[in-house]
């Protein structure tokens, strides 16, 4: 485990950590975590829509995410929010759609090149697990692969923290959840 891990809710005083973190390239290939909200259109367009879609996102207070904080730099990326706000997952079939059920999900990961492999996606879930919780969620989702480079988390390190599997999803992930 990593010492001087500090997790917090992304809003817009923390904007300029995460669009550091992110980069030029906009963590994967310009997505800035637009993926699970509108599909494969984030890649269509400009990368900078996908940003400002997200800095709006933040800015006006919507839950979007976790950043972790090792020695205060910006290290990891945590999408975190309710299920209504992913469109594009509910349309493919990951998980429960019943998105009156007051769901959350946790939809993908970025951790900055040096800080992988270094278990940060654990403390990222635990925290996300408690700001669900926190937020009277019910449930708590999850989408990951099974390759070494997901970016959806994976499997084993869900079910370590008490996610059961629930299904199966596209592109080889399992879906899990955990009861709130």
């Amino acid at each position: 485990m990593m010492m001087g891990v500090k997790i917090m809710p992304v809003t817009d005083a923390l904007w300029p950590q995460l669009e550091q973190l992110f980069g030029k390239s906009g963590a994967c290939n310009g997505c800035w975590c637009m993926y699970w909200r509108i599909g494969a259109d984030y890649h269509k367009r400009d990368r900078t829509l996908n940003k400002n879609d997200l800095h709006s996102i933040i800015s006006a207070g919507h839950p979007s995410g976790l950043l972790a904080l090792v020695d205060n730099i910006a290290a990891g990326w945590c999408q975190l929010t309710p299920k209504q706000d992913l469109p594009w997952l509910t349309k493919n079939g990951y998980g429960d759609p019943d998105v009156t059920k007051n769901i959350w999900c946790i939809s993908c990961f970025y951790i900055k090149s040096a800080y992988r492999k270094k278990g940060l996606t654990t403390p990222l879930i635990k925290a996300a697990t408690e700001y669900a919780q926190k937020a009277k969620a019910t449930l708590l989702e999850a989408y990951p692969g099974n390759s070494p480079n997901s970016y959806t988390g994976h499997l084993n390190t869900f079910l370590k923290l008490g996610f059961n599997i629930v299904g199966d999803g596209k592109y080889d992930r399992k879906i899990v959840s955990i009861r709130l």
